[in-house]
């Protein structure tokens, strides 16, 4: 009785040890939810019919083809959408989001597919309308003296003035750490809202991205609305879009860039930014 217990704890610690020794199995992938705001046009919207529709929707759609897996995008609150990633509500963010340090800390990203500048808008009425820095654009990752003259004549022009922004952004980031102690920084929890303020003097300037000005400034709606300043990049503002997905799912990150770079290559993204943004922001 005693030898056949020894023998069989010998042949559960072999088990045991079998088990850590071999590889994790790698997860499969086959059903993905993607989350998206769907209040960020022409990003990522939802239509009349209640459907989303937007760049974010579209290249969604055609990565998840090449990835040879079944998607059901959803719309989600931007304020939540990354604890909500966190808690399994979804496996991915695609909703203009742009990769930063903060945000590593938390979530993981595919490479980036878009990019585009940050740039204020003012009403065109606005004793800013025509404002100039002196530089066209301004990279904040590595700051030269012009780039440091340029961010000293914003400050000046715009100090006492009241910017609107969306709340949880690379655009609100850059404003708390270059402008904050000039400025009064007003957020907003969704782009809409902040539009309808500047265009009713609630608020001086605005600050967003520029795939999503230029349709709004081409349209009837934005035809009192003027861009400002220099596009900004870098620094606070990321580098680039990419797809967030929880710590610890890095295999379906590394599954969305390789179509993400397909995509890229064959032309899609670019074709897909024409046609939302009106000029191309794909990554290059």
């Amino acid at each position: 009785m005693k030898i056949k217990k020894m023998l069989m704890k010998s042949v559960l610690v072999a088990g045991v040890a079998t088990l850590l020794s071999a590889p994790a199995m790698a997860k499969e992938y086959k059903n993905i939810r993607i989350a998206t705001e769907g209040a960020f046009a022409p990003w990522n919207m939802i239509n009349s019919n209640g459907k989303l529709i937007g760049f974010d929707v579209e290249l969604a759609e055609d990565l998840c083809k090449r990835m040879k897996v079944k998607c059901t995008l959803q719309p989600q609150e931007w304020g939540g959408i990354i604890p909500s990633l966190k808690a399994g509500k979804y496996d991915a963010i695609m909703a203009a989001m742009t990769i930063t340090p903060k945000r590593k800390k938390v979530i993981s990203f595919s490479r980036y597919y878009a990019a585009t500048p940050g740039t204020f808008v003012v009403s065109k009425d606005s004793s800013l309308a025509g404002f100039k820095a002196g530089i066209d654009s301004l990279t904040l990752g590595n700051v030269d003296a012009a780039e440091r003259k340029a961010i000293e004549v914003i400050k000046k022009a715009f100090s006492g003035k009241v910017i609107g922004v969306q709340t949880s952004t690379t655009h609100e980031q850059f404003l708390n750490k270059y402008l904050a102690d000039d400025i009064e920084v007003r957020s907003y929890d969704s782009q809409e809202t902040l539009d309808l303020d500047l265009e009713s003097g609630r608020i001086d300037v605005a600050l967003a991205a520029m795939s999503y000005w230029k349709p709004l400034l081409d349209s009837e709606k934005g035809k009192n609305m003027v861009t400002v300043g220099p596009g900004m990049t870098g620094g606070p503002f990321g580098s680039g879009v990419g797809v967030g997905v929880r710590k610890g799912d890095e295999a379906l990150a590394e599954k969305f860039g390789k179509a993400i770079d397909e995509a890229l290559a064959d032309g899609t993204v670019k074709r897909l930014a024409l046609k939302w943004f009106g000029f191309d922001a794909s990554a290059r």
